[in-house]
C-alpha cells in the first residue's frame, strides 16, 4: 500500500508554487449597526403588537354583536 503514496508524494515534493498569502482586513463600516438592528426589532415589534390589538378589538366587536343578537 505504501508504494500507492509514493508518486503523490513525488509530487508534493517537487513541487514549487509561491506560497499563498491571505489578509484578513475588518471592514471599514458595520453595514448592519445595532441601530439599525433595534430599529428593525422595535418595528416588527410594534407591528405585531398593533396586529394583536386590532385583532382583539375586532374578535370582542364580533363576540358583543353575537351576544346581543341571541337574546
Amino acid at each position: 500500500m505504501p508504494f500507492l503514496l509514493l508518486p503523490f508524494t513525488f509530487l508534493l515534493l517537487t513541487s514549487r508554487q509561491a506560497p499563498i498569502i491571505v489578509r484578513i482586513t475588518e471592514p471599514s463600516d458595520d453595514p448592519t449597526g445595532i441601530a439599525h438592528v433595534i430599529t428593525q426589532a422595535l418595528g416588527i415589534t410594534g407591528a405585531l403588537t398593533l396586529l394583536a390589538v386590532i385583532f382583539g378589538v375586532v374578535f370582542a366587536a364580533v363576540l358583543f354583536w353575537f351576544r346581543s343578537r341571541s337574546r
